[in-house]
């Protein structure tokens, strides 16, 4: 059985006494372990202050960006054989695996090209000087350089490529060292991962260390020049708050957790049209891609009243056609949830709904799992329910799911309303709006935009070329307020801010000049 190992120090640490075992969800087959016991901490955080961050800050944006470009194309490269990783440790099947591999490397690549548009400086210069006095000599700038500490990332089962490229993206052409942690129980592919950069000698001494493994004493030495981002659950990012890092040294944090997205489908839209069709396909594939356990999946499906049923059969119709087995069958469209307690939540879960809502289509319990070897694997069904009469505080606006569940509730098909509903979310990520009046989508849109990170429209305009609500994107913000988390990433330049530190200076203008590096 394969043995993850750490890499810090410069070196590969392999953990000593109990370990965690990783298994194939599918087959319930143990596959690899993992302990990060007898680990030096202290060591691993003081390799990446004094020899990766002096390393990364030495270096301009350009040439930071071509450490990312190089990472882009390995990762790229051995893209067939970290699929396999992938179907194994994480039930995704072929199409899933390419969404968070490829995402990786992408993410990766459109930071290569930004650390190239930055070019040669290592100061970023936070919009237009301003002249202070009567004399024009007297001049303030803002500029934002790295934080001289460590980054440190907590990243969430799901997405163990992308979740490791996109953070690991922002912060190193930032200039500062990295800490990656995965979650321990798909660690796999976050491993091969880090092996392949390794082997490839492509970063400077200490700019990205790996754990795999429990976090240990990780978070208890952060200070106020390093940063935590963490994706996971709303529970345990309250949690992470709490640290004496965050209370008492200043540590700056990034959450980003739960989220119950919506998906507004407009008065005007008529059945069998173009934007009908984007709309069911993007609510199916939200609720089925990576087996629904994604942060950006749809939840919540509000549809006008007189409209429910003739949405619900649109959606029941496609749901019909998943397919749901092992994800090594290329007949397969959805694979199992990753872990035997998260078929345990789901399950749990839709019960909770189930208090305000019928389910409608499938069952918690029943599925017919293609290729599957007895009882095995942690299947589960894609689940619809409806909720006729959805009111503040109702589990569907308070509890997510994490698995391939959704729920249709009615609106009374004006803006107001609708953007009263999925304000009952409490923060979101993204939802998304599908209409081709204006009015309506001017009322909905400025109505839901205060509560969310990301706000995507369809329109029969765009319904040939839209980009899914549940593809997150290197060049717009992913983040959200509230219950997601009160975080922001990525967005280009601005996933750069949180890595840096903003700084005001004063005085004479030739002088700002010279250090910022263009005309004031």
């Amino acid at each position: 059985m394969l043995t993850l190992r750490s890499y810090v120090a410069g070196e590969w640490f392999e953990g000593q006494g109990k370990s965690v075992t990783l298994v194939n969800p599918a087959t319930e087959e143990a596959i690899a372990t993992a302990s990060t016991e007898g680990l030096d901490f202290e060591k691993c955080y003081a390799y990446a202050r004094d020899v990766g961050g002096p390393a990364l800050r030495a270096m301009t944006f350009r040439e930071r960006g071509e450490l990312l470009r190089a990472m882009s194309k390995a990762i790229h490269g051995k893209r067939d054989e970290l699929f396999q990783s992938a179907m194994a440790n994480g039930g995704n099947t072929r199409s899933d695996a390419k969404f968070d591999i490829d995402g990786a490397w992408g993410t990766l690549a459109a930071y290569a090209d930004l650390g190239a548009e930055l070019g040669d400086t290592k100061v970023l210069a936070d919009g237009d000087a301003i002249q202070l006095g009567r004399s024009p000599r007297l001049f303030g700038a803002h500029v934002y350089l790295p934080r001289e500490g460590v980054a440190v990332h907590v990243n969430a089962f799901n997405f163990p490529a992308w979740g490791l490229a996109e953070k690991a993206a922002a912060a190193l052409l930032a200039g500062m060292p990295v800490i990656s942690k995965p979650a321990t129980s798909t660690a796999l592919l976050a491993y091969r991962i880090m092996e392949v950069l390794v082997d490839g000698k492509l970063l400077p001494a200490g700019a990205l260390q790996f754990i795999a493994g429990s976090t240990g004493k990780l978070l208890e030495l952060l200070g106020g020049q390093d940063v935590l981002a963490f994706t996971g659950s709303s529970f345990t990012g309250t949690t992470l708050r709490r640290g004496v890092g965050i209370t008492e040294r200043g540590t700056h944090i990034n959450v980003e957790a739960d989220s119950l997205n919506a998906a507004v489908l407009g008065p005007d839209v008529e059945e069998g049209s173009d934007l009908l069709n984007l709309f069911a396909a993007d609510v199916v594939r939200d609720m089925t891609q990576k087996t629904g356990q994604k942060c950006t999946a749809i939840r919540r499906v509000y549809v006008p009243r007189d409209r429910m049923d003739a949405v619900i059969e649109v959606l029941r119709e496609r749901l019909a056609q998943v397919k749901v087995g092992d994800p090594t069958l290329d007949e397969v469209t959805m694979g199992p949830v990753s872990t035997a307690q998260q078929l345990a939540d789901v399950r749990s879960g839709v019960e909770k709904l189930g208090r305000v809502a019928k389910l409608v289509v499938g069952s918690p319990t029943e599925v017919n799992a293609i290729g599957r070897t007895g009882d095995k694997g942690f299947f589960v069904a894609p689940m619809l329910l409806r909720a006729d009469d959805p009111q503040a505080g109702d589990e569907v606006h308070s509890h997510e799911v994490f698995g391939p569940v959704a729920t249709v509730m009615p609106y009374d098909g004006s803006a107001k309303d609708a953007a009263r509903l999925v304000a009952m979310g409490g923060g979101g990520l993204v939802s998304s709006v599908y209409s081709d009046d204006k009015a309506f989508l001017e009322g909905c849109v400025l109505g839901i935009a205060p509560h969310h990170g990301r706000v995507t429209i369809g329109s029969t305009k765009v319904a040939g070329q839209a980009i899914p609500p549940g593809l997150v994107l290197p060049q717009l913000l992913h983040g959200g307020p509230g219950r997601a988390g009160g975080g922001e990433e990525l967005g280009g330049r601005r996933g750069l801010a949180f890595y840096m530190q903003r700084t005001a200076l004063q005085g004479d203008r030739s002088i700002l000049e010279g250090l910022i590096g263009k005309k004031a």
